[in-house]
């Protein structure tokens, strides 16, 4: 099921690019223009997730969290346009998990989103160890076998490689995957994905050219077989 956002912000432009935006990617996204209409949204619905401007009108940003973090601990975005303001800390402060400040692109908040939602349901927990066919990670010791021999991965080829073997058959979008070596997506740069990829498939597949462990989805992305 679809996880469900809800957009807090006085811009109507803003909202309905983001909106728009989030929906092209599944998102089903629930909108209010200010603190108090968010509170009645929430009286009806329950959102996996808010992205909540600090700056508005009738009840501010700040004001909202004081509110509703008293019954709720939805995650929360907070969106800022103030670069050197204490609304980040006392936001962090009120149980923000995370701030992304204006102007900002489309992608940046939805790798923001990805990484909070991913945090809060636990995905990416994964045993210290991976063992998946003839390939074992280890995470600790930032090691990767094939069939026992060790092999040489740069920082984000392991990085892939971790997330990719932690949840074999799930399809990850370039987007994600930058995600995870970046920490933030780079918009624009999806496609150094493809590179990194490539270079895994020439360390661990018998065969590079008829891969049989990571798996392209055209369209989509790649995925770590479940075989």
């Amino acid at each position: 099921m679809s996880k469900t956002i809800l957009i807090v912000d006085d811009e109507e432009r803003l909202v309905s690019l983001v909106e728009a935006y989030l929906t092209q990617e599944g998102y089903r996204v629930l909108t209010a223009s200010n603190g108090r209409q968010a509170l009645e949204v929430t009286l009806e619905e329950q959102p996996d997730l808010i992205v909540l401007d600090v700056m508005m009108p009738e009840m501010d940003g700040l004001e909202f969290m004081r509110h509703y973090r008293q019954r709720h601990d939805t995650p929360i975005i907070l969106l800022t346009a103030r670069v050197e303001s204490d609304d980040k800390v006392i936001g962090l402060e009120l149980g923000a998990d995370d701030y992304v400040t204006k102007p900002f692109r489309p992608r940046e908040l939805l790798a923001r989103i990805r990484a909070v939602l991913r945090r809060a349901s636990g995905e990416g927990v994964a045993p210290s160890v991976l063992h998946r066919g003839s390939i074992t990670l280890d995470r600790e010791r930032h090691l990767v076998q094939v069939d026992g021999h060790p092999v040489g991965l740069t920082p984000s080829e392991f990085e892939i490689l971790a997330a990719l073997m932690a949840a074999p058959g799930r399809v990850f979008s370039r987007m994600e995957l930058l995600d995870r070596i970046h920490g933030t997506a780079y918009a624009g740069y999806e496609r150094t994905i493809d590179v990194h990829i490539k270079n895994l498939r020439a360390k661990l597949e018998a065969d590079p050219r008829n891969p049989k462990l990571i798996e392209t989805v055209y369209g989509v992305g790649y995925r770590f077989t479940q075989t």
